[in-house]
């Protein structure tokens, strides 16, 4: 069974950087797309990034496109996302999840399909 753990949230000042890390145990990643997922309190869990199984193919919500950037070493069987600019909005829990029936070169920012997830991490973004 695939475990993934996530890693790297933090306090940050708007415009800073982080890099959160899901590190993937269990069968190979290699299979798995991998999305980057973000829920507030009250709100519904939103997709933010996501990478396809070969890491050949990205996907990025609006709000972060450009700031943003996800990817992955099957080397160390984990996917990263590099968050730059950070904004306070950016505020919410960081989840990370895997989807182990999708195609070849391709990944969803819709939670619908992942059936693996992190219990993930904190980032607040705050002077």
């Amino acid at each position: 069974q695939l475990q993934l753990v996530e890693s790297g949230g933090g306090l940050v000042q708007p415009g800073g950087s982080l890099r959160l890390s899901c590190a993937a145990s269990g069968p190979t990643q290699d299979y798995y797309a991998i999305g980057w997922f973000r829920q507030a309190p009250g709100k519904e869990r939103e997709g933010v990034s996501c990478i396809s199984n070969s890491g050949g193919s990205t996907n990025y919500a609006a709000s972060v496109k450009g700031r943003f950037t996800i990817s992955r070493d099957n080397a160390k069987n984990t996917v990263y996302l590099q968050m730059n600019s950070l904004k306070p909005e950016d505020t919410d829990y960081y989840y990370c999840a895997a989807d182990w029936h999708s195609s070849p070169g391709v990944c969803t920012l819709a939670k619908g399909p992942y059936e693996i997830w992190g219990q993930g991490t904190q980032v607040t973004v705050s002077s």
